[in-house]
């Protein structure tokens, strides 16, 4: 049976290869971004594009609007939008404490508002039963990211996840989270990694390998099946091992 599936953050890395994994099931798929050029060379078979800044409730109204008269019923909506906040405008300041301020709220809007904003907005459109909500969170959630601002971000899904499933378990919805580490080819160092810190994060594995966004798809592809229908207000770490430390 086709279902109805929303991807935010689905033009590039994790939420490009999953939207591939469910087009290749023949269901329907709507594709979000905040870059209209990055979705539209997204080249899912049959996919919709939407471009919408996910911080903003205006534009998140606009999306459940398309969703309405799209697809009327949700089936999988997966929060893929994020990042590390490095394609945003720097800091207006050199002050520090405004510098600190300005990092933690573009954590924050990124990776934390986004999703809770999209699922508001969505939550009444959920199939019932069998609807899914998914969470991409990160690796950086249970042992912090540098600066802590992106894993505070991030680590604040879990809660709001455990919520979500106790306020639509009734329903037949299930809510789940995946925390990746790292995964080569996405935009999410920007580009800038050297070769030293690739190492690095690879030897942390217990894999030796460095995961791929087709990896966390695929968890993601099966916490949205059947098979996953009793598993909820759960988070799975897809890293190779690599929480574990070596």
């Amino acid at each position: 049976m086709t279902r109805n599936i929303v991807i935010s953050g689905g033009g590039t890395g994790i939420g490009l290869a999953t939207a591939r994994a469910f087009a290749a099931d023949g269901d329907r798929v709507l594709l979000l971004g905040r870059r209209a050029e990055v979705l539209g060379k997204a080249g899912v078979p049959g996919a919709l594009t939407h471009a919408a800044d996910l911080t903003e409730p205006a534009e998140v109204r606009e999306v459940a609007r398309l969703v309405a008269r799209e697809f009327g019923t949700v089936d999988v909506l997966v929060h893929g939008a994020g990042g590390s906040g490095a394609l945003e405008p720097p800091a207006g300041s050199e002050d520090p404490l405004d510098r600190v301020a300005h990092a933690w709220t573009v954590a924050f809007r990124l990776n934390t508002l986004t999703a809770v904003l999209l699922t508001e907005a969505l939550q009444e459109r959920l199939a019932e039963p069998g609807g899914r909500v998914l969470f991409l969170s990160s690796i950086a959630a249970y042992r912090g990211s540098g600066s802590g601002a992106y894993a505070a971000a991030k680590a604040g899904l879990h809660p709001y996840a455990h919520d979500l499933a106790r306020r639509l378990g009734h329903r037949g919805i299930t809510v789940n989270v995946v925390a990746p580490g790292y995964i080569e080819d996405t935009d999410f160092f920007g580009g800038g990694m050297s070769e030293e810190r690739r190492g690095q994060l690879v030897a942390e594995t217990s894999t030796g390998r460095a995961g791929e966004p087709g990896d966390v798809a695929a968890t993601l592809h099966w916490l949205a099946s059947p098979a996953a229908g009793h598993i909820t207000s759960q988070i799975i770490q897809v890293n190779g091992g690599a929480e574990r430390g070596h």
